[in-house]
């Protein structure tokens, strides 16, 4: 880490990446935005640049000092998008293109830390061309006593709760199905783990990766995509209500799934902390939602400054092609 001062710290072009045509548009511009005027605030130069035919032309005539990419998503977390910007030589906020891809596919990310001693739920993934060729009754039979019931089913890749549904029969499996191949080709499916959820945010400025405090949520109902984003739908803890050993193992496992699937400047690990006071790993996210109802915000104001976090970040991008 530098030596500067952040007094002494020189403005910086930004260009911030949000939007784009995935089911999350909506949420990344929200993200982008908050983002943008953060920054701006801090003196920075910040255009924000919706993902689209447009957006390499626009990066060229701008000339940003260093890019925040926040397209959320399988397009925008996936690698495609962090690679475009290293064949561009542009630095950038976030994680190297080969983190996101192991992150991005949530069967090889629970792979990866469980390799490493992460305790994750047992699960399955199957194609939904599966369900035609073997007869989906008969698929999901198998899958219903090969893991018991409930579970939880989701799409391979994407965020926000989107195609998340929990099934604790027959029914309602088949109707979770349905649910998730409307946003992936392919299903995650998982066994159920009854606890606390906590969000785990990982940071790292160029002295190795830190937790920040980690956030319970309390939803009515579980936490989707309407939890998430519709005020009073969810009630959030920040610290969460766990004790201090506790919130030690959460954040152990965090920097852990951090180091472990290579990721970059920032993380965010979703994880369920059972009775017994074991924490399970559930996801990765290499870029967090950053409203004004998203967790990794409050993770960084509980720990003490936003704004002084976000300029850190733009001061020590994490790739530089």
């Amino acid at each position: 880490m530098s030596d500067t001062t952040e007094s002494q710290r020189p403005p910086l072009r930004i260009a911030v990446l949000a939007g784009g045509l995935s089911h999350e548009r909506d949420v990344s511009l929200r993200s982008g935005n908050r983002v943008m005027n953060v920054l701006k605030h801090l003196g920075h130069t910040v255009v924000l640049l919706d993902v689209d035919a447009r957006t390499i032309p626009s990066l060229k005539a701008f000339g940003p000092d260093v890019v925040w990419p926040l397209m959320h998503g399988g397009h925008g977390e996936d690698g495609g998008l962090q690679n475009v910007l290293i064949a561009l030589g542009l630095p950038y906020v976030g994680t190297h293109s080969d983190g996101c891809q192991r992150s991005s596919f949530k069967p090889t990310a629970k792979a990866s830390v469980r390799a490493a001693g992460v305790l994750t739920p047992d699960s399955v993934t199957l194609p939904k061309a599966y369900f035609s060729q073997l007869g989906a009754q008969e698929v999901l039979g198998v899958v219903a006593q090969h893991l018991g019931l409930p579970v939880v089913v989701k799409p391979n890749q994407g965020g926000s709760g989107l195609g998340v549904s929990y099934a604790s029969n027959a029914d309602e499996l088949r109707s979770a199905m349905v649910s998730c191949f409307a946003y992936d080709e392919r299903a995650l499916i998982e066994n159920y783990i009854e606890g606390t959820e906590l969000a785990v945010s990982v940071v790292d400025t160029g002295d190795g990766p830190r937790a920040l405090p980690p956030v319970e949520v309390v939803s009515q109902g579980r936490y989707d995509f309407d939890a998430r984003y519709n005020p009073g739908r969810s009630e959030y803890f920040v610290p969460a209500r766990i004790d201090d050993d506790a919130v030690q193992r959460v954040q152990d496992m965090a920097v852990t799934v951090h180091r472990t699937l290579g990721l970059g400047n920032l993380s965010r690990t979703d994880l369920i902390l059972d009775d017994a006071g074991q924490p399970w790993f559930i996801d990765v996210n290499v870029i967090p939602g950053m409203t004004e109802m998203s967790l990794f915000p409050m993770a960084a104001e509980a720990a003490g400054d936003l704004p002084g976090l976000y300029d850190e970040l733009v001061h020590h991008p994490a790739v530089h092609p």
